[in-house]
């Protein structure tokens, strides 16, 4: 679309979809572009309560890193409030510079051994019930940091064996003994995150593909089928509804269970542009198109991140999966 029409445009129309009877009611929602201020529905309170800077000292007196942080997420606040966190793993420098995202990216340190240790304690400090591991991606190490992801979730077992452990994972470059390391330490949740359609692979994730995640995800659910399988797709890069649609689809062929779907908001100017903000609507629609595919759980929203509320959609998953009478 031109410059001129866009500054034409004063609504988008969402008109059904021609695979659903009612998949929107025709109406109109109000079209942000790229630059604009954003809409009431993205703005969230500044950090700092007194839960937030007690969190924030004990993380860096135990030289630890979060994704909530280096990824500069809108929930920090909320989050740290409530006494909850993202571990991200294996230092703070990603080997790849996927454009949609703000971690630094360039030639990491070697690892640190002792790493697994204080996650473990942070933990327990923290009396978490539900923690989240994630990491940068590693392609300087033979098996893209897997043993460190496995001892992090042994040492915190070891210190809180209550704790349920959710892993964000990253592809480990397709080797499939990297991924039965990681599940081999039985995490209660596998999760790698799709990210996005795979027209847009080339230009918001070069270091990735997409057929690779997809391969992962069946892979772990083949090989440890006790273990949900987890994934989160951002939206406003520039996708399709009908790209989007096939996503889901694909997931579920390779029997994914927990999906997320939250808004793209680039970190700086430098990273992939902003194609458009979503309406909080279109979200509850995406979810809909979601449960019909029969997902067991599925969390749509403008905030939603892949670890947002990842406690209470482990606990949905855990409650609908009991109620449910075949596997997901």
């Amino acid at each position: 679309m031109s410059q001129f029409n866009l500054r034409k445009l004063r609504s988008l129309t969402i008109q059904r979809h021609t695979e659903y009877n009612s998949y929107v009611s025709v109406e109109q929602l109000k079209f942000f572009r790229s630059g604009q201020p954003k809409p009431d529905w993205l703005k969230v309170k500044a950090p700092g309560s007194q839960n937030y800077l007690q969190l924030h000292k004990l993380l860096n007196d135990l030289n630890l890193h979060t994704v909530c942080e280096e990824a500069h997420c809108p929930n920090i606040g909320e989050c740290w409030n409530h006494g909850t966190a993202t571990f991200m793993i294996l230092g703070d420098i990603c080997t790849r510079a996927c454009t949609y995202c703000a971690v630094t990216h360039g030639r990491p340190v070697s690892m640190d051994l002792d790493e697994p240790s204080r996650v473990a304690n942070a933990i327990a400090v923290m009396k978490l019930q539900h923690a989240v591991i994630t990491s940068v991606d590693r392609d300087d190490l033979s098996d893209g940091g897997a043993s460190i992801f496995a001892e992090t979730i042994r040492q915190t077992r070891m210190h809180i064996p209550q704790c349920r452990i959710e892993v964000l994972i990253p592809d480990f470059q397709g080797v499939e003994a990297s991924l039965k390391t990681v599940l081999n330490a039985r995490p209660d949740v596998l999760n790698h995150n799709i990210e996005t359609v795979p027209r847009l692979y080339r230009m918001a994730r070069s270091g990735g593909q997409y057929v690779r995640s997809l391969e992962l995800l069946g892979r772990s659910k083949s090989y440890a089928p006790q273990i949900p399988t987890k994934t989160g797709i951002m939206v406003g890069l520039g996708e399709t509804l009908d790209e989007i649609i096939q996503v889901l689809d694909d997931l579920r062929k390779y029997k994914v269970s927990i999906l997320t779907i939250g808004q793209y908001l680039p970190p700086s100017r430098n990273h992939a542009p902003l194609s458009r903000y979503y309406h909080p609507d279109e979200f509850a629609k995406l979810k809909q198109l979601a449960l019909e595919r029969n997902f067991v759980h599925v969390e749509s929203g403008p905030l939603v991140r892949s670890s947002y509320h990842a406690h209470e959609q482990a606990n949905a998953y855990e409650t609908l999966k009991a109620s449910k009478t075949t596997p997901h």
